[in-house]
């Protein structure tokens, strides 16, 4: 076991809320009614494990400062070990934290410091799996829009830079390079977020090559992306983009994103084409089995791993080799798998799919295992106390 000091805290929405006197108006009940019992009848120190009943990516952050912040706050402090790094992986059960202090300060607080870890542990575990499957693609959290608001939008950023830098140690991969808003720019080390446009400016602009002249004639510094899918001509737009902007092609700065949806093929695929391509590419992509699932990701509808080699083809047969392909659409943990084994030529994936898919699975849990230095804890959780 290391008791380790956690890092050095940025400035946090998700630490800031809630405030010290809006803990109890959002804390669960039976927690505020024990805290007016131990008022009543003593107060004694207490330690609780916290703990995950699956395997996760230790991410403490942002839930230890905000116990920190309230410690603070009230008057009293809180010893916090940590007995896995930031970034660590930790095993099904295995206690995560060590809270020592005050019962009646601690209890009030149980409610708010799980939300702050359970969901980030997991959405840093799946950032992780996906950034070690495709170690040389540069990643881009698009997550924000997918969250339920503004603190769950913090989480999963810093949630995305812990697995990502994980993923950098281990296996030396790019990892996560950015997002999607400036508010969580400062997790990835970046001072802004990133991005170029929407749909909704390609059907604003009347067509993909204008869409991509307002934003040059707006934006001139910025590399440009192209979003190509709009009118389901993704190589034919694609290209038309490239041949708009050749010195941009030539340079390296600009891409062409594939976002198609799973209704459709891209431009130019079908099912038998779809297998000839990888047949060209990466025959071993498909021989020998494959599920249903790995093989919609290989051959199907929507960014398959064919329409991204495809995508590739057209571009260097048009003599753009150097223009980039930005992946997106239901990128998550599995989905990286299968576009690893067809070894899809992806530069960046753009991905909010990082986030919990089954939300069972962020359930954090905090048992109390000592009070006044006497062990004691419900029977079935033995496991939590200190070896």
């Amino acid at each position: 076991m290391n008791d380790r000091v956690a890092p050095p805290q940025p400035a946090s929405l998700v630490q800031a809320m809630p405030a010290a006197d809006e803990v109890q108006r959002w804390t669960d009940v039976y927690f505020a009614r024990t805290k007016a019992v131990v008022e009543r009848f003593g107060d004694v120190d207490v330690t609780y494990a916290v703990f995950m009943r699956r395997p996760v990516i230790h991410t403490p952050r942002l839930a230890v400062g905000w116990l920190e912040r309230i410690a603070a706050e009230r008057g009293t402090r809180f010893k916090i070990e940590h007995l896995f790094a930031e970034g660590a992986w930790v095993g099904a059960g295995e206690p995560m934290l060590y809270i020592s202090g005050s019962f009646r300060h601690l209890v009030d607080l149980e409610t708010h410091y799980l939300q702050k870890l359970g969901a980030a542990c997991v959405a840093a575990f799946n950032a992780h799996e996906m950034c070690v499957s495709l170690p040389k693609v540069a990643f881009l959290a698009m997550d924000a829009r997918h969250a339920t608001g503004v603190e769950m939008a913090e989480l999963m950023a810093y949630a995305a830079s812990v697995g990502s830098e994980a993923a950098k140690r281990e296996v030396g991969a790019v990892g996560f390079v950015g997002n999607a808003t400036n508010a969580t720019a400062h997790f990835f080390g970046a001072s802004a977020g990133l991005g170029t446009m929407p749909h909704a400016l390609i059907g604003y602009a009347g067509s993909t090559v204008r869409a991509c002249e307002m934003f040059h004639d707006t934006h001139p510094d910025l590399a440009l992306t192209a979003l190509v899918d709009y009118y389901g001509r993704e190589v034919t737009d694609g290209l038309a983009v490239c041949r708009r902007f050749p010195g941009l092609a030539a340079e390296g700065r600009l891409s062409v994103r594939l976002d198609t949806h799973g209704g459709r093929f891209l431009e130019g695929l079908d099912p038998q084409t779809s297998y000839a391509v990888l047949e060209r590419n990466v025959p071993e992509a498909i021989r020998g089995y494959r599920t249903e699932a790995e093989l919609r990701n290989l051959v199907g509808t929507g960014v398959s791993a064919a329409a991204i080699w495809f995508m590739r083809e057209q571009l260097d047969l048009a003599g753009f080799p150097k223009v980039r392909i930005v992946a997106s659409s239901g990128f998550g943990p599995e989905k990286c798998r299968v576009m690893a084994l067809a070894r899809a030529p992806i530069d960046v994936v753009g991905t909010g799919s990082f986030l919990p898919d089954r939300w069972t699975e962020t359930y954090a849990t905090a048992d109390i295992i000592a009070y006044n230095g006497r062990a004691s804890v419900k029977v079935g959780r033995e496991f939590l106390l200190r070896k």
